[in-house]
């Protein structure tokens, strides 16, 4: 049993950061500390005034752990970490984690350029990341037509070699060095160039290109100096594409907050050597009112923990609360010292107010929207009730069955709670009692499986979540058998819980509900439809997508069993270097002897097994 007085006791003043769980054992708030002990106990003290979200977690909190480190930085990376990866209910988050693409130059004898969404840990170069996915297209597709870089994925440094080129090869896109025909220090010349271009260093790019052009012009190589002349416009069309804001070569990111209605959407400028390349805005909870300087640090971290480039200065409306101890994170990362600052005076102040008002501008569409949404969901909910009669409708369940002629059969149960998608409530089931496509007797099977455990969490008291919380409605996604299967299992159990089918019409398009033996026609244009139609097609897609996965693995599973000298143990091992059997398929012996657990023997039968399958 956690004694959380006695455990206070033992907290050590020390640098760390701590992590605050329920009674379900879920991390609901991460946070760090330079005093462990001193942090962890004003939590607890009742005497201090507390704020509101504060007051509230307490009363969450089961038990708490900690983490020693040996400095404030360590400290924000690694709250920023755990933020990032458990997502606590108490910490302010961003509502838009996106993953900006990278270009790699990869580490080949012949390298490529590529569009990744992660660093990986194999000498690569990354550039990035940048915001515009489509700039990044834009930019690799350019490189292609200006270079001829290769755009397949042989492995030359492990002889993988093709007899005869590609198309690309003879359509002068590319030089053929998986057939050997290509000059490796002539494609390295071409890399250089964009990785200079990718280093910021556009123009010494043109200029060198410039200087080629010329000297091929004044050789009477007409056809080779007009190639110069293309890459050089290609480069410039990209360049234009760039706002230039600033006649300073500056790389300089520009953060503001606007906050309204329990929404705040932080906007960010990104210039890179003197232009404003893209902006990107981002909206945070704002359940418990917190501090706008408290708000700029969680934002802060949450973006700058990952990204592999920091730029030298960083603009922001409001200082964070933890400027100099997040200045020394970026510092570390950058590799030289990075600057935040908010800016009083001169030409930075008219640029922050123009991040200010693109906030300001982002933050009422988006409450526009989100009112907009929020009415159109209410007002299905309360014409769902006036049809039906059935009183507050908060938490509907629907369900639906996937198969491939009655093999690797599932059931999905989706939850919608307040018209809204619950994702965490969403349940799975693989159908263990019936043969065959047998969709009435699976759904009997899963509504049986989930009503029962429902009923028996209902006598422990656990009605908070999962299948405790039993549904206001249950939908089912078909007509009259259907309804009547959920009926008959609800009465067998000795509960009531309203049932409604979806009808669908000859063209199998959903045409109304039926309630009571009785059916409702429903407009399209009608908010109770566009409600239905969102969660039937939600049931649908889960249901679907965990079918598809089983199925999948069923498939891998039988093509490596029927290997010779392929057991679990080296099938796993397999199946995790390599991510799929189509990878496999496609190794060397070479290749497939670098697994562990694989020996020349195995790496034989796996390679011959497939060779004679081509």
């Amino acid at each position: 049993m956690f004694n959380i007085e006695e455990e206070l006791k033992k907290i050590p003043q020390k640098p760390g950061v701590y992590l605050m769980f329920n009674k379900d054992d879920k991390i609901i708030y991460v946070g760090k500390a330079i005093n462990l002990r001193r942090r962890v106990h004003q939590y607890f003290d009742k005497s201090r005034n507390r704020s509101p979200k504060v007051k509230a977690m307490v009363e969450h909190i089961e038990y708490f752990e900690y983490i020693i480190v040996d400095n404030e930085v360590e400290s924000l990376v690694l709250e920023s970490n755990l933020i990032k990866e458990n997502r606590p209910h108490y910490n302010i988050l961003l509502r838009d984690d996106k993953q900006y693409p990278y270009i790699k130059i990869t580490n080949e004898s012949f390298p490529r350029v590529l569009k990744v969404r992660s660093v990986g840990k194999d000498n690569g170069k990354y550039f990035g990341p940048y915001p515009n996915a489509y700039a990044v297209n834009d930019i690799i597709d350019l490189f292609h037509e200006m270079y001829k870089i290769r755009d397949c994925n042989l492995n030359f440094d492990k002889g993988q070699y093709l007899k005869r080129p590609c198309l690309n090869y003879f359509i002068e896109r590319c030089d053929g060095p998986c057939v050997g025909k290509a000059d490796k220090e002539k494609y390295q010349e071409q890399i250089n160039e964009v990785e200079e271009f990718l280093k910021g260093k556009e123009q010494k790019v043109i200029k060198e290109l410039e200087a080629k052009m010329m000297d091929e012009s004044r050789k009477l190589n007409f056809e080779s100096a007009a190639k110069y002349r293309d890459r050089i416009n290609n480069i410039s069309i990209i360049l234009e594409k760039q706002k230039v804001s600033n006649v300073e070569a500056l790389d300089m990111d520009m953060i503001s907050l606007a906050r309204d209605e329990g929404i705040i959407c932080a906007q960010v400028f990104f210039m890179r050597n003197g232009k404003i390349i893209d902006r990107e805005h981002f909206f945070l909870e704002d359940d418990f009112n917190e501090k706008n300087e408290e708000i700029m640090s969680s934002f802060m971290k949450q973006f700058y923990v990952d990204l592999t480039y920091i730029p030298k200065t960083i603009l922001v409306d409001i200082l964070p609360n933890e400027a100099e101890g997040l200045g020394a994170l970026l510092s570390e990362k950058r590799g030289n010292k990075v600057e935040i600052r908010n800016p009083q005076r001169g030409d930075k102040v008219d640029l922050m107010e123009m991040v200010r008002k693109n906030a300001k501008e982002m933050l009422e569409k988006y409450i526009a929207r989100h009112f907009k949404r929020e009415r159109n969901i209410q007002s299905a909910i309360l014409d769902l009730q006036e049809l039906t009669g059935i009183p507050n409708i908060d938490r509907i369940e629907c369900y639906d069955i996937s198969n491939t002629s009655g093999v690797q059969s599932v059931g999905s149960m989706i939850v919608f709670t307040k018209g809204k998608k619950d994702p965490k409530e969403y349940r799975k089931f693989k159908i263990k009692t019936v043969e065959g496509p047998d969709d009435y007797a699976s759904h009997r099977e899963v509504l049986t499986r989930r009503l029962k455990r429902g009923l028996i969490e209902e006598k422990k008291g656990n009605t908070a979540t999962g299948f405790g919380k039993m549904p206001d409605i249950i939908l089912m996604d078909g007509g009259k058998g259907q309804v009547n299967i959920a009926e008959s299992v609800l009465q067998e159990l000795g509960t009531r819980i309203p049932v409604l089918g979806l009808v669908k019409d000859q063209d199998h398009k959903t045409r109304g509900i039926i309630y009571r033996n009785k059916e409702y026609p429903l407009k399209v244009t009608t908010a109770i439809y566009r409600l239905l139609y969102q969660i039937q097609e939600e049931a649908h897609r889960f249901a679907i997508n965990y079918h598809r996965k089983l199925r999948e693995k069923a498939l891998q599973a039988s093509e490596l069993d029927s290997i010779a000298g392929i057991g679990q143990a080296r099938k796993k091992e397999l199946l995790k270097y390599f991510k799929s059997i189509a990878k496999i398929r496609k190794a060397t012996v070479e290749e497939l002897k670098e697994v562990p657990k694989i020996n020349q023997q195995a790496a034989e039968n796996i390679y011959n097994y497939f060779k004679e399958q081509a």
